[in-house]
């Protein structure tokens, strides 16, 4: 009774609009303390208890500096410079600009841990450009918000740190390499349909008519922003800084380059940047320590043990209920935030993934992928909200387009679950 009462009152709550952090907080205290009837308030004392184990853990330390980052990198100017480098690369003509624009966001990928923050750096000064090139409003929304997807797969990544904190055996340098390879090729998926899409339909008639930004300026612009990544992973990899010390390294690398470099950044800027990124910040952890209370409920009441048993003798088999697994995700992300999915999830899936000894890592970088997919899956949509309210369209005009990259990132997930070892090459190659 007081299982089924715990997800009934998490999913009201919810329907009702309560935030997820509290209802998942409410939801789990309620049934903590009808669970210890006979000494409520002593057991009540586990919520606290609860609250701050969920927050007490050394990785989530790098969430607020990568939120910090992207941040401070959005007004920096990098973006701006790293797309006048990449467009003298690629040069100008139809579905160029797509194109650019996705490479940018997985390069910012690897300085930001945050989706939501990579959509509004490049769309700031994608959906500007491209609408000047002659792309409708809506694609270019569908593009950026895509693409930015790719941020929780290119390490340093905010959803690998919390999926490290809550799977034994999954490290954070681990996980950072793993998602590397299918972070990369999620990335080239998308171009494939942004530039056919462009073309096919003959967006973007006056991108040639633009000029191509010179070559060697444009490098030179761009390469405080270039060197970034390489410090962070080329950082961590050499041993001189672990994943939370090298996000410190990277705020400080970015207020560098912000207000001495680009002097893009005033002294009156940073009371802003700060504001906006300790509220961001604020948030995640509080959801983060709300479902520390949430999965201990879980665990006390004896609601995994009983779920694990119904899934395995199902009769799916292995392969059956991975893709049943998927299916739930896919749907739970159209409604639910990545960091949410993976706190209310992961305690009921970690069981079966110890059953069928899948490998945790493996498994992280499936998730993260179908996390990947939901942050621009209407109707939540995180990243192609912010996107959207760049581009001033509704979320609906761009569903047209934002289906083609959503069944391009899908079949990317396909193949990482098919062959396990595009995620798990580099880590083993690296010694992780």
């Amino acid at each position: 009774m007081i299982p089924t009462l715990l997800f009934v009152a998490f999913v009201a709550m919810m329907l009702v609009g309560v935030p997820i952090g509290a209802a998942l907080g409410l939801a789990g205290a309620a049934c903590i303390a009808l669970a210890n009837s006979d000494a409520q308030w002593f057991g009540l004392l586990a919520v606290p208890q609860n609250f701050y184990a969920g927050l007490g853990k050394y990785p989530l330390l790098a969430i607020p500096m990568f939120v910090l980052v992207g941040s401070i990198f959005d007004r920096s100017g990098v973006a701006l410079r790293l797309v006048n480098f990449a467009v003298a690369i690629v040069g100008r003509g139809p579905g160029m600009l797509p194109l650019v624009a996705i490479a940018v966001a997985m390069f910012l990928g690897g300085i930001s841990g945050s989706g939501p923050a990579n959509a509004a750096a490049v769309g700031a000064v994608m959906i500007a450009a491209m609408s000047r090139a002659g792309y409708p409003a809506a694609f270019s929304a569908s593009v950026v918000g895509a693409a930015a997807a790719t941020d929780i797969l290119i390490p340093p990544s905010v959803a690998f740190i919390v999926y490290s904190v809550l799977v034994p055996g999954a490290s954070v340098p681990a996980l950072f390499a793993a998602g590397m390879i299918p972070g990369v090729m999620a990335g080239l998926a998308l171009m494939i349909p942004a530039v056919l899409l462009a073309r096919q339909h003959k967006m973007g008639a006056l991108e040639a008519t633009l000029p191509r930004p010179p070559f060697w300026k444009s490098f030179r612009d761009a390469i405080w922003g270039l060197a970034a990544p390489v410090l962070i992973l080329g950082g961590m990899r050499a041993g001189w800084f672990t994943p939370t010390e090298a996000a410190v390294v990277a705020v400080f690398y970015g207020l560098f380059v912000g207000m001495c470099v680009h002097r893009t950044i005033k002294v009156r800027d940073l009371f802003v940047i700060l504001r906006e990124s300790g509220e961001l910040s604020a948030v995640i952890l509080l959801v983060v320590s709300l479902a520390g209370i949430f999965a201990y409920s879980l665990s006390t009441l004896g609601i995994i043990d009983p779920v694990t048993r119904a899934i395995v003798n199902s009769g799916l088999g292995e392969y059956g209920i991975l893709a049943l697994l998927i299916l739930l995700l896919i749907t739970v992300g159209m409604f639910l935030d990545g960091v949410s999915i993976f706190l209310i999830f992961v305690p009921l899936l970690l069981p079966i993934v110890q059953y069928y000894k899948w490998d945790p890592v493996w498994f992280g970088v499936i998730l993260t992928l179908k996390v990947a997919l939901g942050q621009f899956t209407p109707p939540l949509a995180v990243n192609l909200m912010v996107s959207c309210r760049i581009a001033k369209v509704r979320m609906e005009e761009t569903v047209q387009w934002v289906g083609w990259m959503l069944f391009s990132m899908f079949l990317v997930m396909v193949l990482v679950i098919a062959f396990p070892e595009l995620a798990l090459w580099l880590p083993r190659k690296l010694g992780y």
